[in-house]
């Protein structure tokens, strides 16, 4: 069946489109949410950015919950997942409120990150749990379309909702304040919508849930080994983890370089450089929706593990090529590939995670998937911070993100021909 084909099927699944409703409306939030705190971190006419201030601004609000992602793992094979996308947007929309009255109170920074973190902690709990119930509304054979389609629709929104969030802070006299609330709305419409789809519906099932809150908390250090062993029998699963870890700590450091090219190298003002920001944000959304269409017929062409290796062959080459003249134009155009790139090697490792991975530990792998794409895009930020100069232009940092390319790129081929050797 072609992926046209596929696609419509998966659009007449009920539970399959009720489930992407609840993605689609949290992960819209997530961008308006994260534009506001860019905006009020980074392009404040009253700050002096620098590559160390982004660097310590995302690992206080990534890391903390990064190391207990495994933890909320557990919790989410014990917990029914409907249930968790329920409280876990509504618990989203109570704390934005709290972080917009912190904003117009001009409190200290720490008390705002404090209130920024437990909204991206509970996000943890969101994103995993709604990975880890696709395979319950759709069949194993229409996994890899339904992950073409699924989280990069939930990117597209997220995308859709930094621009919203760009025009809302435009009309509100640049209010941050006011963009955090528009978050808070839209998580409490992700809660209502999971309302639609029945308590038991996304699993885990009965004989492994473990509802009281006590004893899955005891058993938390047990549960987290069990899940690690889990994945270290699977293989497929392993490589394919580390290699998407890899290639998010690539897009993390050039979206570090991107960040500080738009604030210093090519605007004259925050207002400008905010504009360049959010058209390259928008031209790699573009790139995730060109890799929701091309990644089912190029799995079904190279493999899963073929297709990653393609990705991460072609950013290796044309990565330096587009960003080493340091000009907005190439690199709107390297924002495009990467974009494509960088997804394209996501569904097919979000595949290769769900097809092998039992239903009643993917929670747990899904919480360390996240918690490795969260210490990856930190780690990016803390080398791009001791790399980059004030204006952004760093050539050592773009040969180091095109031979990390490059390696991944031969050891996924590697990895692809001892499979098939195997076999």
């Amino acid at each position: 069946m072609s992926a046209v084909g596929d696609l419509r099927v998966l659009l007449r699944l009920t539970n399959f489109r009720r489930l992407l409703a609840v993605r689609l409306l949290s992960q819209s939030a997530d961008g308006v949410f994260q534009v506001a705190l860019a905006t009020y971190v980074v392009f404040s006419p009253e700050r002096q950015t620098s590559p160390a201030a982004i660097a310590s601004a995302m690992a206080v609000l990534l890391l903390p919950y990064s190391v207990v992602g495994p933890f909320a793992g557990v919790l989410l094979d014990r917990w029914r997942r409907r249930q968790v996308l329920l409280h876990g947007n509504l618990l989203r929309a109570a704390l934005a409120c709290c972080t917009a009255l912190l904003i117009l109170l001009s409190v200290p920074d720490w008390l705002f990150y404090a209130s920024a973190l437990t909204v991206t902690g509970v996000n943890r709990f969101v994103l995993a749990g709604l990975s880890a119930s696709l395979p319950r509304v759709v069949d194993s054979e229409q996994l890899v379309v339904a992950n073409s389609l699924s989280p990069t629709a939930g990117t597209l929104a997220a995308t859709a909702g930094g621009g919203l969030a760009f025009v809302v802070r435009l009309l509100v006299s640049e209010s941050d304040a006011a963009v955090v609330l528009l978050a808070a709305l839209l998580y409490l419409s992700s809660a209502l919508m999971s309302l639609r789809m029945s308590r038991a519906l996304l699993g885990p099932d009965p004989d492994v849930l473990q509802p009281r809150l006590v004893a899955a908390l005891v058993s938390t250090a047990r549960g987290l080994l069990d899940g690690l062993r889990h994945l270290k029998d699977r293989p497929q699963a392993a490589h394919a983890l580390a290699a998407m870890t890899l290639l998010r700590f690539c897009y993390g450091a050039l979206t570090v370089m991107v960040l500080m090219l738009c604030r210093y190298a090519w605007s004259e003002t925050d207002s400008d450089g905010l504009a360049l920001l959010g058209l390259a944000l928008g031209i790699s959304g573009a790139g995730f929706f060109a890799a929701a269409v091309l990644s089912p017929w190029a799995v079904e062409r190279f493999g899963r593990y073929g297709w990653m290796a393609v990705c991460a062959g072609t950013a290796a080459v044309m990565e330096p090529a587009l960003a080493l003249p340091f000009a907005p134009a190439p690199m709107l155009a390297a924002a495009f590939l990467l974009g494509l790139v960088t997804q394209g090697a996501k569904i097919a490792t979000d595949t290769v995670v769900q097809t092998s991975v039992d239903d009643a530990y993917r929670g747990r792998v899904f919480a360390l998937y996240d918690m490795l794409f969260n210490i990856a895009f930190v780690g990016a930020a803390g080398i791009a911070a001791l790399m980059l100069p004030p204006d952004g232009r760093s050539v050592p940092l773009v040969v180091m993100v095109a031979v990390i390319y490059a390696t991944v790129c031969g050891t996924l081929l590697r990895w692809r021909h001892g499979r098939a050797t195997a076999h």
